[in-house]
């Protein structure tokens, strides 16, 4: 028992052993690092092709949009109003895309009297 105290004591203190295992390490760490490189440039590489994709689907939503907004114009400046659907027509009008779209103007507040008399007073928005 001493004798495997002593060897495992001398092995322990030896330059030779140390080396060694502090080699193993670098090259299973060099390992890790390749192979950690090899999956950022292969996630890179998706993240170009989903950043190109995401445009193309915005321009052709947008160029759908546009198309929409064409053919409803078009239905308003016939007077068709929903009649043209069997004639392919747009089976949304105008007035219906532009509030899907968020596109709809606002109605101006009501004027109050002339010495500001009118009773209410516009509802002020608080900002936190």
């Amino acid at each position: 028992m001493e004798r495997a105290a002593e060897a495992l004591n001398r092995a322990a203190n030896s330059n030779g052993l140390m080396n060694v295992f502090l080699i193993g390490c670098f090259g299973a760490l060099g390992v890790r690092s390749m192979r950690q490189q090899r999956d950022i440039e292969a996630l890179e590489a998706e993240k170009e092709s989903l950043v190109k994709s995401n445009k193309a689907i915005k321009a052709t939503i947008w160029d759908w949009k546009k198309q929409l907004f064409a053919e409803a114009e078009e239905a308003a400046a016939a007077g068709s109003k929903n009649s043209s659907r069997a004639a392919g027509g747009p089976l949304v009008p105008l007035s219906k895309l532009k509030a899907i779209y968020g596109e709809v103007t606002s109605p101006a507040l009501p004027a109050a009297d002339a010495d500001g008399a009118s009773g209410k007073s516009p509802a002020s928005k608080i900002v936190i």
